[in-house]
C-alpha cells in the first residue's frame, strides 16, 4: 500500500469514474485500475464495482475507504505541521472579504498577525460573497472570507476547500431602543413588513428580501444604502428599522450603549449563516492562508 493508490481511490470516490479520475490526476486509467486492483488484491477484499451509475464502492469497500480519507486527512495536517515549522513566511497574502466578516473579525485578527508577522503584506478588498468566490476561483485572492447559509459547500466552485469557523451568525431585526418592538423577544418579518425599512444594499440582503416579498408582498424601503453605519444611526435616530446579521453587530457601540436593540428574526429567517474561508490547496502560499486563518479563528 501507498500512498499514490490512496490518492488514486480518493479521485475515483469523488469523480465516480476511472477516466475521468485519470484525466485530473494526468495519468492513464490502465495505470489507475491496475494500481487499485494491486491494492485490493493485496487487501483480499473489491474495493470498487462497476455500474451504470459509474464506478462505485462495494460494502466492504465503503469500510476500507473511510479509512482510506481518514489516513489522506492526517497526512494533509501533517504536510501543514511540517510547512508550519519550517517555513519562513514573507510576501503578499491577497485576502478577499465580505463586509460583515470584515468588521466581525479581521480588524483584531489583522493586528494580531501584522504584530507577529510584520514582514508580511497583508492586502484587503471588501466585496461581496458572489464576487469574492470568484475572485478566488480566478486566483486573483489566495483566500475569501465569506458566509454562506447553513454549509453552502456545495455552492464552491471544484477544487476550492472551505474551511468553517466557530462562528456562526443569524438575522435579528434591529430597533431604536424607545420603539414598541423592543419588548419582543422575537420578531417575523411578515408582522412587522409594514414598519419603515432602512435596507442594508447589499445583493446578500437584497436576494433575501426579494424571495420575501414574492411570498409576503412588499416591505415599507424607505432608502437603500451601503453603509452599514449609516443604517444604524437612521435606526437609533428611531426613522425605521432595519435587518441585520449577528456578525453585523458584533462588538458593536450602538448595540452596547442601548440606543439600537437587536432582535432574532424567527421563521422564514431563523437558519445559521457559516462563515469561513475559501481557498486552493495548490497555492504557493497555501501555509501563510492557514497560518493567517489561525488568527481569524481566534
Amino acid at each position: 500500500m501507498n500512498f499514490e493508490q490512496l490518492e488514486y481511490i480518493k479521485e475515483v470516490i469523488d469523480t465516480k469514474s476511472m477516466s475521468i479520475a485519470a484525466e485530473n490526476l494526468h495519468v492513464s486509467q490502465s495505470a489507475i485500475s491496475q494500481s487499485i486492483s494491486l491494492l485490493e488484491k493485496e487487501f483480499g477484499v473489491q474495493i470498487f464495482k462497476r455500474s451504470r451509475l459509474g464506478t462505485i464502492p462495494t460494502e466492504e469497500g465503503k469500510t476500507i475507504i473511510k479509512k482510506i480519507m481518514e489516513i489522506l486527512k492526517k497526512a494533509d495536517e501533517l504536510r501543514e505541521e511540517v510547512h508550519s515549522l519550517t517555513s519562513t513566511y514573507n510576501g503578499e497574502l491577497h485576502v478577499a472579504t465580505s463586509p460583515s466578516i470584515f468588521m466581525a473579525f479581521l480588524p483584531k485578527a489583522l493586528a494580531r498577525f501584522r504584530e507577529d508577522y510584520p514582514q508580511i503584506n497583508v492586502m484587503i478588498k471588501e466585496m461581496e460573497s458572489q464576487e469574492i468566490m470568484k475572485e478566488v476561483e480566478q486566483k486573483k485572492a489566495d483566500l475569501g472570507l465569506i458566509t454562506l447559509f447553513n454549509n453552502g459547500e456545495e455552492m464552491l466552485p471544484k477544487d476550492i476547500t472551505l474551511q468553517s469557523f466557530r462562528h456562526q451568525g443569524r438575522f435579528n431585526v434591529i430597533v431604536p431602543n424607545h420603539s414598541e418592538l423592543a419588548l419582543n423577544q422575537e420578531l417575523q418579518l411578515m408582522d412587522v413588513k409594514e414598519y419603515p425599512f432602512v435596507l442594508y444594499d447589499r445583493s446578500f440582503y437584497n436576494n433575501l428580501i426579494e424571495d420575501f416579498e414574492k411570498h409576503y408582498g412588499p416591505l415599507n424601503i424607505i432608502f437603500r444604502t451601503t453603509n452599514s453605519e449609516v443604517v444604524k444611526k437612521t435606526v437609533s435616530e428611531g426613522l425605521g428599522i432595519a435587518l441585520m446579521t449577528s456578525l453585523m453587530i458584533k462588538d458593536d457601540p450602538y448595540l452596547e450603549s442601548g440606543r439600537i436593540l437587536a432582535i432574532p428574526l424567527s421563521y422564514p429567517f431563523n437558519f445559521n449563516l457559516s462563515v469561513g474561508g475559501i481557498y486552493y490547496k495548490n497555492r504557493n502560499q497555501y501555509g501563510l492562508i492557514k497560518k493567517f486563518l489561525e488568527y481569524v479563528e481566534i
